[in-house]
């Protein structure tokens, strides 16, 4: 029998033997690795970009690739071919701020806490308190979540979610901003660089170039660290403007200028991530804050900007990320400007903020073909605190009167634009468009609350049929008392 020494002696030779050929198996291994290339799986995950492009007040139909003939839109068109287009995408008002609010939080206007625009003091117009209104500062953007995360982040262009110093860009999660705090037709139109004032008055022919070339010098600047570039174009909202390489050069007027100058700016920031090998990772979207304006088209829908019919409301987006979103794919699923947040967040990897109602939904399934139906059972539009209108399938429900007919303008009718050029405060071309350039079906069923269409067969909202569809009226009505009950 061995002494307890010498069989304490035996198990630290076994332990030592053991570890010895465990360090000749493993520097074995690691000489091995040296000579042979990496797995796709042994490579860190490359950290994703993200960049939205929105235009201002840009109708359905103003882009080739939603069926404008007249406008030439090359560089949409084949973002459109080669990426997904979708044909029922929502603002959640027809007018500006909300919808950008919505976008930056992922909630819908009357839950993130702005529901009307903001507009400075030195301006005609707005709510009592407009020039103090802006996104409430407890509320978490999109630049916020992604800066948390070390992304750079930047804005350039209209932000028209507060101007006030605590509701700026810079105080936002945002590390760069360049552009118009307000709409391009407010007063004074001040192009600010941070919190600065760079230019006043600034010459509007020169805004969409100018915004554009800052957004390529962004994007040289931080081509090795991920980031997310939010690009809100001012055109093609009025005064309409354009460059002197573009201003009567479309053959489509000053309005067609426009928005061939806004394609041609979406043009440069595609061809700058090919230049930069960043396209199989960055999501590039494209959408618009609302309906068209006077000269623009809603694309045979009914209505314009400032109303609820679909004119007003539906506007077009466009996604690509090549290798992931098929080229040429199309979806007519209903779904929301908050989704914008939530996909930007799920393609980053990032989380979204807790202790509040998320509205957005991812659409990365939808737009990869993926899942052939929308995250949403219902799509809201809302004026104030209120649900204007409820969308599911084919039906939309109009709980409040959609508004009213505008006057019928004809052509040589004099009509002077309050908020137009006037060489002084606004520098932009005077050739803006008229309003009986109306951009939307005019006919149709006199407005009302209680209005049912069926928009795959009436997409132009010609006919009620809430009468032969109770079921359908009242399942929406409660939906729409559901979401004003639901806590924020």
């Amino acid at each position: 029998m061995r002494s307890r020494a010498s069989v304490a002696d035996l198990f630290r030779q076994q332990v030592f033997h053991g570890i010895a050929t465990q360090a000749v198996w493993l520097l074995s291994c690691i000489a091995g690795l040296a000579h042979c290339p990496p797995s796709h799986a042994d490579e860190p995950r490359r950290p994703s970009n993200v960049v939205i492009i929105l235009a201002d007040d840009l109708g359905y139909g103003d882009l080739g690739c939603y069926g404008n003939t007249r406008y030439k839109t090359p560089h949409l068109d084949q973002m459109a071919r080669d990426g997904a287009r979708l044909t029922g995408f929502y603002a959640p008002v027809p007018f500006c701020a909300p919808t950008r609010a919505s976008l930056m939080t992922g909630r819908y206007p009357p839950r993130c806490g702005l529901t009307q625009n903001p507009v400075p003091k030195e301006d005609l117009g707005g709510a009592k308190n407009a020039d103090e209104l802006g996104l409430p500062v407890a509320e978490t953007t999109l630049a916020d979540v992604f800066h948390k995360a070390g992304y750079a982040t930047a804005c350039f262009g209209k932000w028209h979610l507060g101007h006030q110093p605590q509701f700026r860009p810079l105080k936002r999660g945002f590390d760069e901003y360049l552009g118009v705090l307000y709409s391009n037709d407010m007063h004074p139109v001040e192009l600010m660089d941070g919190d600065k004032v760079a230019e006043y008055p600034i010459d509007q022919n020169t805004l969409t170039r100018k915004l554009t070339d800052r957004a390529l010098k962004f994007l040289d600047a931080n081509k090795d660290r991920p980031f997310l570039l939010y690009l809100p174009h001012a055109m093609p909202h009025k005064p309409l403007a354009a460059s002197d390489d573009f201003r009567g050069k479309s053959g489509a007027g000053l309005y067609g200028d426009a928005v061939q100058e806004l394609d041609w700016g979406v043009g440069q920031v595609l061809a700058k991530l090919k230049t930069l090998k960043l396209e199989d990772r960055t999501l590039v979207v494209f959408a618009s804050d609302n309906g068209a304006w006077y000269g623009g088209s809603s694309g045979g829908l009914r209505g314009m900007k400032g109303t609820s019919w679909e004119g007003g409301l539906r506007v077009p987006l466009i996604a690509r990320l090549p290798g992931k979103i098929s080229p040429g794919h199309t979806s007519a699923e209903p779904a929301v400007m908050p989704d914008l947040f939530a996909t930007a967040c799920a393609f980053a990897g990032l989380k979204v903020p807790d202790g509040r109602t998320i509205d957005g939904k991812d659409l990365m399934p939808l737009l990869t073909a993926k899942e052939k139906a929308g995250p949403h059972e219902f799509v809201f539009s809302t004026r104030g605190n209120q649900v204007a209108t409820v969308r599911s399938g084919k039906w939309k429900l109009h709980v409040l009167a959609p508004g009213g007919k505008q006057k019928a303008f004809r052509p040589d009718d004099p009509w002077t634009d309050p908020r137009g050029p006037d060489g002084k405060r606004i520098i932009a071309p005077k050739e803006q468009a008229h309003p009986s350039q109306y951009p939307g079906v005019q006919t149709g069923v006199a407005p009302k609350a209680g209005l049912l269409f069926d928009l795959d067969a009436d997409p132009a909202e010609q006919t009620d049929v809430a009468a032969a569809n109770l079921e359908v009226v009242n399942r929406f009505q409660e939906a729409a008392k559901h979401f004003e009950e639901l806590k924020r």
